[in-house]
């Protein structure tokens, strides 16, 4: 429970700082080693959970850049379009057929 410190340990440093600061500081003494001791679990808390959002933050924005790069590097390895001489694009003869749509049968 307090590791190397035994009960009979306990119970000395107990009437020790019984017989140094009386019986009427002990529990003033006993309540403000609590109160300190929850602030400072309060702060380690807090401490914690932001380096996590910071650690957190961190990884969105690696992910981020990631999908950027790889988003970039498929488009610079897409089929080059270059206009023809009546200015209509054309692809790279190596890449995919596409499939262009016309409007057929349309009515006014």
């Amino acid at each position: 429970m307090f590791g190397s410190i035994g009960m009979p340990e306990l119970v000395i440093i107990l009437v020790i700082a019984l017989v140094i600061f009386g019986p009427r500081k002990l529990p003033e003494l006993g309540r403000s080693l609590g109160k300190s001791l929850g602030e400072f679990k309060r702060a380690s808390n807090e401490l914690r959970n932001t380096l996590e959002e910071e650690v957190r933050v961190e990884e969105q924005r690696d992910q981020k850049a990631k999908l950027q790069e790889e988003q970039a590097s498929a488009i610079s390895s897409a089929a080059p379009i270059t206009p023809d001489s009546s200015g209509a694009p054309v692809t790279d003869e190596s890449s995919e057929p596409t499939i262009s749509r016309t409007n057929i049968g349309t009515s006014a």
